[in-house]
């Protein structure tokens, strides 16, 4: 069972369709499911304007009104087309039935209601909003009320978060049924606010397969014996540290000690000094030293794409070790088919953790065309290179060969900044090598990073002034909070 299950469009039209043929009222659960949420929020006679579309949303929307109007809130429901489903219909000839008051367009001026309840479009957006439907989304959105969204904001497209025009930015969504991924990447992450399931009371273990769901790793696994030593947690190879760019390499390395691992061992392909003075525990070496042993091996970071990087990676690709590439490496199986082979035909397990731009190359695709539909790249990446893929970026997506992905929901523009990919990737490997496996370890140092920029964001009172470094020395601490 899947605690925070992903649906396709597809399984929930399916799912829909399989209550229409069941008699089940999925637009009263989700009414009522309204009424759950204002009610636990906001006392009676508070002023709410319901914006209902001409779809079904529209239709839950009606019903909620109706709902809320018996319950003693002062309703008054905007309308701006007529509905065109008999659902719908029927919900509006009830509203009609109590009296609530329809208004066809907004008032000049228009009195900040204390609530505005957004069910004009549902999750089958996919274009910009036009003509009226733009001007009525900017009033609404300057209005000084809380938005509470009807399964998406309206204006967003509820599976790949892409907000191609107008959007009506909501600081809470009630959605239905199961996640939507676009209320947590790209543009979602911005629009979506708070976001609650309302399952309406559908049983988890009847829905359809699900496509992906929200990751909500455990960190059990990193509790320590007492008796136990380096040894016991691991050690872990990074390579990288080109000319001008050691601090790539540095920042992964210190990511993996302050995770965890218990020896790291970095292999500079530059200039470097004898030891990292601010992590004297770091263990350096040059490119033409023997290979370290280590449990994992973090390729990437510093690396560079000349001749003797692309050496490194083909070392990388044909040893047995967990492999985590990032950075240059990802330049460089972008740019060499043969490489990208190998990769595909790798029986140990591999991550790659590109950004937009380097997922771009991987695919052969411009940045605006991953950004587009993030859950499609993801998926695509670790279908052709046969491995786990993180996609970076707001609302990281973390995807597997069998299409599988998970959302990760935690996260702060704050790690909107140089160095940070190096430190996640340091703290994959850390997790493997204290003995996670692959998949679990991404899904994990995910989370925790997100939740280093969060905490930041919460302590700064605001996004400015993260580094790599200082994220990387809250990565112990948020791991132990999280073991207890």
């Amino acid at each position: 069972m899947h605690d925070a299950p992903v649906l396709s469009l597809e399984a929930l039209r399916q799912l829909e369709a399989v209550a229409r043929r069941d008699g089940i009222d999925l637009m009263a659960r989700a009414a009522q499911a309204v009424l759950e949420w204002v009610e636990a929020r906001l006392d009676s006679p508070a002023l709410l304007l319901v914006a209902a579309g001409p779809g079904n949303n529209g239709g839950d929307a009606l019903l909620a009104a109706c709902l809320l109007f018996q319950a003693g809130y002062a309703v008054e429901v905007l309308l701006p087309e007529t509905p065109r489903t008999a659902e719908a219909q029927a919900a509006l000839r009830q509203a009609n039935a109590l009296g609530i008051p329809i208004l066809s367009s907004l008032p000049e001026p228009t009195p900040a209601p204390d609530l505005i309840i957004d069910g004009l479009f549902g999750i089958g957006m996919d274009r910009a909003p036009e003509g009226l439907w733009t001007t009525l989304l900017t009033r609404l959105d300057q209005l000084p009320s809380r938005r509470l969204a009807l399964d998406v904001p309206s204006g967003l497209n509820g599976w790949t978060g892409v907000a191609p025009g107008v959007c009506l930015r909501a600081d809470h969504t009630l959605t239905f049924l199961a996640h939507k991924p676009g209320l947590f990447t790209a543009d979602g992450a911005d629009y979506a606010g708070e976001v609650t399931l309302a399952t309406l009371g559908w049983p988890a273990d009847d829905l359809p397969e699900p496509c992906g769901e929200l990751n909500e790793p455990s960190a059990e696994s990193l509790r320590r014996r007492r008796n136990s030593h380096k040894g016991s947690h691991g050690t872990v190879l990074v390579e990288g540290g080109a000319s001008g760019m050691a601090g790539a390499a540095i920042l992964a390395g210190r990511a993996a000690l302050l995770a965890g691992a218990g020896k790291v061992h970095l292999r500079m392909h530059g200039p470097f000094p004898p030891y990292d003075s601010q992590t004297p525990e770091l263990m350096l070496h040059g490119a033409g030293e023997a290979l370290p042993d280590a449990v994992v091996w973090v390729c990437g970071p510093g690396l560079g794409t000349s001749q003797h990087a692309r050496h490194a990676l083909e070392q990388a690709l044909e040893s047995d070790l967990p492999l985590v590439l990032d950075a240059d490496a990802l330049n460089l199986l972008a740019s060499d088919a043969l490489l990208a082979s190998r990769l595909s035909r790798r029986t140990a397990a591999t991550v790659i953790t590109p950004h937009p731009g380097e997922a771009a190359r991987l695919l052969g695709m411009t940045t605006r065309e991953v950004q587009a539909n993030r859950p499609l790249a993801v998926q695509t990446l670790a279908r052709q290179l046969a491995c786990q893929v993180v996609l970076k970026g707001a609302g990281s997506l973390i995807g597997s060969p069998d299409g599988y992905f998970l959302i990760n929901t935690t996260g702060s523009p704050a790690l909107a900044a140089a160095g940070q990919g190096d430190v996640l990737s340091g703290v994959i490997a850390a997790f493997i090598a204290q003995g996670m496996p692959l998949a679990n370890a991404v899904t994990l140092a995910v989370h925790c990073h997100g939740l280093a920029g969060e905490e930041y964001h919460r302590e700064a009172g605001g996004p400015i002034g993260l580094t790599a470094s200082e994220t990387a020395r809250r990565i112990g601490r948020i791991i132990n909070q999280l073991i207890g």
